[in-house]
């Protein structure tokens, strides 16, 4: 069982955002930037483009909810889309708010996020969600 699907089971606790019966969204513990989300299908799969067209299809459709719900509850002209996946093999979709290019740097991790900055965050996020 991969850590992902120990945190959609809720035996580790995380910042959910979103979900619904395929699909669960939440923040990214390592971001790049505040609000960085990971939206991952429920189902185990390492490989993003070995999900079912429809599945893939369907979770896209997941993820661009969330990134309008994102796109409201903060500050960030776009949110930017990724798709790296290889420390974790558990598909994910990175959503990443951005003011600038810069802001999608992996490299530039924030570190020691604060939890309480997290949790309003999430909140945030999660009451723009539709």
């Amino acid at each position: 069982m991969t850590i992902f699907s120990r945190i959609i089971n809720g035996e580790i606790p995380c910042y959910k955002i979103a979900e619904d019966d395929r699909f669960f969204a939440f923040l990214d513990i390592n971001p790049v930037n505040w609000g960085h989300t990971l939206v991952v299908p429920k189902r185990e799969e390492d490989y993003i483009f070995d999900l079912a067209d429809d599945e893939l299809a369907d979770m896209m459709l997941f993820a661009k909810r969330v990134a309008h719900a994102m796109k409201k509850a903060l500050p960030c002209r776009k949110i930017g889309v990724t798709v790296l996946g290889l420390e974790v093999p558990h598909a994910h979709i990175h959503l990443v708010p951005l003011k600038s290019e810069g802001d999608m740097d992996f490299h530039k991790k924030i570190s020691d996020p604060d939890p309480e900055k997290m949790k309003q965050i999430a909140n945030a996020i999660t009451a723009e969600f539709e």
